[in-house]
């Protein structure tokens, strides 16, 4: 699965701070989100600075060495593409001048209905640099804000043109604007460090600064920050159903983040449990496939007795698997990442603790390269559910055609993958885990039941719009 954004915003209500390091840091502490680009844009109360790159948030930004980007408020963003192609000029944070001075905006998300909304703007004389949803966005509110004047009326006037999914960080001249989607598919917090106010896709965007998780940016909130901090909401004539995406909880957040006031480490602890209760087995070790399924593997072995153990050791210099850029530079890397230890496997009955599988072939890699190393038996439990559908809002994970639960039984793919058993935690457990009702959460890729409305051609746009492979 390829990973969505990762989004970050800090004010320095004093503003004789210059943030943009504090912005540097926030984006190191969120690059599992995206590695493709970065982008920084600072405002120091009469201009607006931007810089943005290809690369990791390190290479883009000179390990730290930030110069031109002085101000006391300012956003900043990290790229993986689920819409536009891997070019500088889909990197964030968008911006540009017009009649009420500046604007940069940063967004995590996907539009469903982008391509339908930049027609429309086309036809208005709008013209685009960028293939994305984000310039989209960028360019509905510069176009209402002209009308308006004000932003908060703005944002809750374009959010209802908006099908999809959208945390935002909005730079208006020297004001920061924080926007969470009236679903909250995505996730947004609020923190502090002495008198900045700091905005990040995760918590631990705020502690490598030193700072303090205040609470989540609710779903239809919207933070206008200046001297003050100011709470809107957005207009809506029905409440919408809240939708968080469960694989922020399963993959995509980090373990030590809190996300909408849950513990990610927790809930994964919880996984693990879970499938030790639903599908134990004749083992003598646990062990993760790494890094992101260490944490349910500890549950696993708590939980069921077994010891736990290291049988793969990660190259950690190389990024996710799912940001090569094709299927065959994925199944190579695979030896690349992660390296078997012997002496731990050969003659040896484990369990492998996955936290998903989604075309199944980078699962059948790892298999292989345990076997090779002469593990005897592999029963491979796995952290969610099967996949069977898409993701529309955000996640490129692939087709429907190409994901391996959407046109095979499990026990198919367990003959597939070459494994002595396969489990699959249930829909039911992974709720539980979580903590979150069922009706607060968008599981749409395990059953096909979305929070929103797609339009008839989704499939057909989605091949059109997604750039991954």
């Amino acid at each position: 699965m390829q990973d969505k954004c990762g989004i970050a915003g800090v004010y320095s209500h004093s503003k004789s701070d210059k943030i943009s390091r504090a912005i540097y840091y926030e984006l190191y502490a969120l690059q599992h989100r995206g590695q493709e680009s970065a982008g920084i844009s600072v405002h120091d109360g009469n201009e607006m600075s931007t810089y943005r790159g290809m690369g990791l948030v390190c290479e883009v930004f000179n390990n730290g060495n930030i110069k031109g980007l002085d101000g006391h408020v300012g956003i900043g963003h990290v790229r993986y593409s689920t819409t536009g192609k891997s070019k500088i000029e889909n990197s964030q944070p968008f911006f540009e001048e017009f009649d009420y001075g500046t604007i940069a905006v940063a967004h995590n998300g996907d539009i469903i209905n982008s391509m339908e909304l930049r027609e429309e703007l086309k036809q208005q004389g709008y013209e685009f640099k960028s293939s994305t949803d984000s310039e989209v966005i960028c360019r509905l509110l510069t176009k209402e804000y002209t009308r308006t004047g004000d932003i908060v009326k703005t944002i809750q006037k374009v959010s209802k043109r908006l099908t999809g999914s959208y945390a935002l960080v909005i730079l208006l001249n020297n004001e920061l604007i924080a926007v969470r989607d009236p679903m909250g598919i995505k996730p947004l917090s609020l923190g502090k460090k002495d008198d900045i106010t700091l905005i990040g896709s995760e918590s631990v965007a705020f502690d490598v600064l030193g700072g303090e998780y205040i609470r989540p940016v609710e779903p239809g909130e919207i933070l206008v920050i200046n001297d003050e901090i100011k709470s809107f909401k957005m207009e809506n004539s029905v409440k919408p159903r809240r939708a968080h995406c469960v694989f922020e909880y399963v993959y995509f957040a980090r373990p030590d983040s809190i996300l909408d006031d849950r513990s990610v480490y927790e809930v994964r602890l919880n996984i693990g449990r879970s499938l030790s209760r639903e599908y134990s087995a004749d083992a003598e070790v646990v062990m993760p496939v790494p890094d992101s399924a260490i944490t349910a593997s500890i549950g696993y072995s708590r939980e069921s007795g077994l010891p736990y153990g290291e049988g793969l050791i990660k190259n950690r210099y190389v990024g996710r698997t799912f940001i090569m850029p094709n299927q065959e530079e994925r199944e190579n890397s695979v030896r690349l990442k992660m390296n078997p230890v012997k002496s731990e496997l050969e003659s040896k009955k484990i369990v492998l603790i996955d936290d998903s599988i989604v075309r199944g072939t980078t699962s059948k890699a790892t298999v292989d390269v345990l076997k090779e190393a002469g593990v005897k038996e592999i029963h491979l439990r796995i952290g969610c559910p099967p996949i069977i559908s898409p993701c529309y809002y955000g996640i490129a994970m692939a087709t429907k055609k190409e994901l391996v639960a959407s046109n095979k039984e499990i026990e198919e793919i367990r003959e597939y993958l070459g494994v002595d058993s396969l489990g699959y935690l249930s829909v039911e457990s992974l709720v539980e885990c979580i903590g979150i009702s069922k009706d607060k959460l968008c599981i749409g890729c395990l059953t096909g039941e979305y929070p929103t409305e797609l339009p008839a051609d989704i499939e057909e746009y989605e091949a059109e719009r997604c750039t991954c492979p």
